[in-house]
């Protein structure tokens, strides 16, 4: 207890007996941050095993893909084909490509959103 004000000055500086309120320590930062890239990793393995179906064209196109924006698949009905063209084909793909990476990048903001509220800083 008779430490000179000059001495508790220095050890705050260093970051021993930190003011109540004040910043955690930087051990706690790591430990949070260690929690933190532990559950973005389990969410996104979650979101790889999620899908998400876009459809266009009444449902003659089809593309699914998972939550971390890999295609699995795409479908397109063979009656479609007897009276499209090639560039309508490929707009109509597109289409049904670019809307399931929407719903795919949705998926993981709603998934993974909340957890870049936990970073301490």
């Amino acid at each position: 207890m008779g430490d000179t004000l000059a001495a508790r000055g220095e050890r705050m500086a260093k970051g021993f007996n930190r003011p109540v309120g004040g910043k955690q320590s930087g051990g706690g930062q790591l430990q949070q941050l260690q929690r933190l890239q532990e559950q973005m990793a389990a969410a996104q393995a979650r979101l790889a095993e999620q899908t998400v179906t876009a459809s266009v064209g009444g449902g003659a196109i089809q593309v699914t893909m998972t939550g971390d924006q890999v295609c699995q698949s795409v479908q397109i009905n063979p009656d479609l084909l007897k009276d499209l063209d090639a560039e309508m084909l490929q707009d109509l793909v597109l289409s049904a490509v670019n809307m399931a990476l929407d719903q795919s990048r949705q998926l993981a903001s709603e998934s993974l959103g909340p957890l870049a509220g936990g970073l301490p800083f």
